[in-house]
């Protein structure tokens, strides 16, 4: 996707600790606030959703000699290792300051696995993409929930059997006139988003507030309108992030 003034690549920041996907963290962040991270979940490999991994591991281990866990799948951290984390446009921090005790760790995730991560319950699950790709339940101990997609396009009903987030953070990458552009790159329009929450209201019996990122930024308005026309058919809370959102539970 796209960058632009104010329209950042794809980074989500939970309470202070943990990053769902690094395309814009030190982009948006003070050194500050990216010192207090520790984990970075990233739901797949492409570019807009893991560009800022380097300058944010490079700040932890020059500036606070701190260490920064990445979770992925198996097959993003392999393409991860041996593109942008080779030591060949910058250091290898798998190796720095050394390879006992690293800047950065690797750990790959399993689907269908909850595990505990800064102190959340962690549920990844596929969704469908141009590659390998999952999305991501997190919750808090005290029953406070959301899921990120990442990347997706239809045909997300084996996701929505395993969930029940109060908010889904999902994408509309471009206007409904492209869809099945889009959803042969694996993303989503409009149209599309509303047949997943048609599906998400019959399988869970609600809905819950929606947010939609990735967006398109030639097409920001066009998008706005439709989505704002699924939230009226669908009685629905649908909303579009920006640059600097902060949402509570």
């Amino acid at each position: 996707m796209s960058e632009a003034q104010g329209a950042r690549l794809t980074s989500l920041l939970i309470d202070e600790s943990t990053i769902l996907d690094a395309g814009g963290v030190t982009a948006s962040l003070s050194l500050g606030e990216q010192k207090k991270i520790k984990t970075v979940l990233l739901t797949h490999q492409h570019f807009d959703h893991t560009r800022d991994l380097v300058t944010l591991t490079a700040n932890t281990g020059f500036f606070w000699q701190g260490q920064l866990m990445v979770r992925a799948l198996a097959h993003t951290l392999d393409i991860l290792t041996d593109y942008l984390l080779d030591g060949k446009m910058y250091l290898n921090f798998l190796e720095y300051p050394s390879k006992e005790n690293p800047t950065l760790i690797l750990e790959p995730v399993e689907p269908y696995s909850s595990e505990s991560v800064d102190g959340y319950s962690v549920l990844p699950l596929p969704v469908r993409h141009s590659v390998p790709a999952i999305g991501y339940q997190v919750s808090s101990s005290d029953g406070k929930s959301l899921f990120y997609t990442g990347d997706t396009t239809a045909g997300l009903a084996d996701c929505w059997q395993h969930i029940s987030p109060q908010l889904l953070i999902t994408e509309v990458a471009g206007p409904n006139r492209y869809e099945e552009r889009l959803r042969q790159a694996g993303h989503m329009c409009a149209r599309l988003l509303k047949e997943e929450l048609v599906q998400f209201r019959q399988l869970k019996g609600y809905l819950p507030r929606v947010l939609v990122i990735h967006i398109g930024n030639p097409f920001e308005r066009d998008i706005k309108e439709e989505v704002a026309q699924v939230a009226r058919d669908l009685d629905a809370d649908i909303s579009l992030g920006y640059e600097d959102m902060t949402i509570t539970l």
